[in-house]
């Protein structure tokens, strides 16, 4: 297989070292498409594939194109690489916000797929949900479910509009652990701890939580309670937080991300 990154920066260097470490493409025949040249320049210091400009006609040997590059670059992208577009390569987008229509649209190709990964892609551990265009075959969504599960799990829709929900749960997720895990660290140094200490204890508190939810195959309910002793401590601290309305306020919190992404797709 023959794959073209056209958009280099961390993500798109990301997918690059992915591939190559499960051997699903060579550094041969990977090919990474780069504008800017100082960029090129570092990506050529790397030696993790070979480095192109955007408008290379190397690209037309592509079988897979991985378009990494900025939402707001694409309407200038577009034109300038659509006849290197080969006839039966598959196109992966991952720009948040740009349509499947808009992409066979623009790109005047249809073997388009839209995929919307999130931060931990980074260590391996990320979630992407993606879409495929009518056009795009059994054969050519399970060859890219393969590609991108090289960093972490992957769901597939056949509706794109759930791609909304995706954006609002997975792909902003991280942010709301990182923001619940500074309160709990601020919560800690207020009762006296260091930052460091207070760090310590929440990070490893959220590890082992996830390794409960992912392997003691029980409900939240049963889990909660499990910690939760009748008029406990733990007990004390979820009464604080349905006085505040918490659960409401996350749920409510989701729903305008996903609103958002919708907006933002045109969707």
């Amino acid at each position: 297989m023959k794959v073209t990154i056209i958009g280099c920066g961390n993500m798109g260097l990301v997918y690059a070292r992915a591939f190559l470490r499960y051997n699903i493409v060579n550094a041969e025949n990977l090919l990474l498409a780069e504008k800017n040249e100082a960029r090129r320049d570092e990506l050529q210091q790397m030696k993790i594939g070979n480095v192109v400009v955007t408008t290379d006609k190397a690209i037309l040997n592509s079988d897979l194109i991985i378009l990494a590059v900025k939402p707001q670059d694409f309407t200038e992208l577009a034109p300038k690489i659509k006849s290197l577009i080969p006839e039966k390569a598959t196109v992966v987008s991952i720009m948040a916000g740009i349509t499947l229509n808009r992409l066979a649209t623009e790109l005047e190709h249809q073997f388009v797929i839209r995929a919307m990964p999130n931060s931990p892609v980074e260590v391996g551990m990320g979630m992407t949900g993606f879409s495929a265009h009518p056009s795009v075959s059994i054969d050519q969504i399970r060859s890219v479910e393969n590609l991108l599960s090289t960093t972490g799990r992957t769901v597939f829709f056949e509706d794109e509009k759930m791609l909304d929900a995706v954006t609002a749960i997975s792909g902003s997720g991280p942010a709301y652990f990182f923001y619940i895990v500074r309160a709990m660290v601020e919560a800690g140094k207020e009762m006296g701890m260091t930052e460091a200490v207070a760090a310590t204890l929440v990070k490893q508190t959220m590890l082992g939580s996830f390794q409960l939810i992912n392997n003691a195959a029980k409900p939240f309910d049963e889990l909660i309670k499990t910690v939760a002793s009748k008029g406990g401590t733990t007990e004390a601290a979820l009464t604080a937080f349905g006085e505040g309305k918490l659960h409401e306020t996350i749920v409510k919190g989701l729903k305008c991300a996903e609103k958002r992404s919708a907006e933002l797709s045109g969707s």
